[in-house]
């Protein structure tokens, strides 16, 4: 696995534990630090995607709920908004200026690995349209 692909799965841990318990943003970096010794050299981006997304926040529901067609946030499933909320981030907020296409591949994989059977299809299918938006 890559350092990379490791960073995505604790920061997408981390999100979902601050979802699923309505931490602050302040308590979901206490949680994030766990990760710090098993990360070594890829924590700082672990702590970026964490830290973006949570910041950028209402503005990433904002742009999923205008693409998530006959969904609401509140109806996915906890794992799969945090996916979708952290490949957002990163697809349209994130310094690090990652190819979109390895952003959404690297979410269907998280979606492979931590959701249903068909969440992959979903988290594609809305990624895929959400990113026109870094186009404009």
């Amino acid at each position: 696995m890559s350092n990379r692909r490791q960073a995505r799965e604790c920061a997408l841990q981390s999100l979902y534990y601050a979802d699923s318990a309505s931490l602050a943003p302040e308590s979901t970096a206490a949680y994030l630090l766990q990760f710090k010794g098993e990360l070594a050299e890829c924590f700082p981006f672990c702590e970026e995607l964490v830290h973006g997304t949570t910041s950028n926040l209402p503005k990433i529901d904002e742009l999923i709920c205008a693409y998530a067609k006959n969904w609401t946030i509140a109806r996915m499933s906890a794992v799969d908004r945090s996916i979708l909320r952290m490949a957002a981030y990163e697809m349209l907020f994130s310094p690090q200026k990652t190819p979109v296409p390895a952003i959404i591949d690297e979410a269907i994989e998280l979606a492979k690995k931590f959701s249903t059977e068909n969440s992959s299809k979903f988290i594609n299918g809305l990624l895929d349209q959400l990113k026109k938006e870094r186009k404009k």
